[in-house]
């Protein structure tokens, strides 16, 4: 089954979460960025799956988050918009030279998003 989910991607500061608020705002279904929650959760707990301290912990965070959320988003009915996906992680290792694990780039594979 095919279902209408967009990602919304690009650089920091390009007007991605700004623009996905006025789409909640407007009634679409819509799904925040993992990153910046993660950080949020890991500063308060003293954790290190940081951007700026352990890359690769912050990108598994990251996966698993998104993960949850695109199995979430198949119960929902309508488009589905997401502040970045399971590719972004993809780019964000690359990005950082660090290597992609092959579950990455599987997990990414089995997601679907509509172009």
């Amino acid at each position: 089954m095919n279902h209408p989910f967009f990602v919304v991607t690009g650089g920091p500061g390009a007007g991605k979460t700004s623009l996905i608020a006025e789409l909640a705002r407007r009634g679409y279904h819509t799904i925040p960025e993992s990153g910046r929650a993660i950080i949020r959760e890991e500063r308060q707990s003293g954790g290190s799956a940081l951007p700026w301290a352990d890359r690769m912990a912050y990108a598994e965070r990251m996966l698993e988050r998104d993960l949850q959320a695109h199995g979430a988003a198949l119960a929902l009915s309508g488009p589905v918009i997401f502040d970045r996906g399971l590719p972004d992680i993809l780019g964000y290792l690359t990005l950082c030279g660090l290597p992609v694990p092959p579950h990455v780039t599987a997990a990414a594979k089995a997601t679907h998003y509509n172009r």
